[in-house]
């Protein structure tokens, strides 16, 4: 059983909960400055383990010291608890 789109009233009630993240569509997605490519890769070392464990993968493009994270629920088309849940723990790593 695949995971439940959110309608748009629940979206912004969950995004209004998260710190730095916007929604881009049926995505959310956040920009991070690290003091370095060392802190950046921690951090999304420190994120995999939440995906891996919550087997649910945003998309992470970094350069350098810059991360920029989108998470979106693929096979529901959209945003579900899945993707608030992820970006509440990576929240938690910042």
């Amino acid at each position: 059983m695949s995971a439940q789109r959110l309608d748009d009233a629940t979206i912004e009630s969950r995004l209004a909960e998260l710190d730095g993240w916007q929604r881009n569509g049926d995505a959310i997605e956040r920009s991070l400055t690290f003091d370095d490519f060392t802190a950046a890769i921690d951090f999304i070392n420190r994120i995999a383990e939440h995906a891996e464990a919550a087997d649910h993968h945003p998309e992470i493009f970094n350069v350098y010291n810059n991360i920029d994270l989108t998470l979106t629920t693929h096979d529901a088309d959209g945003l579900t608890e899945k993707d608030f849940n992820l970006a509440a723990k990576i929240d938690g790593e910042v």
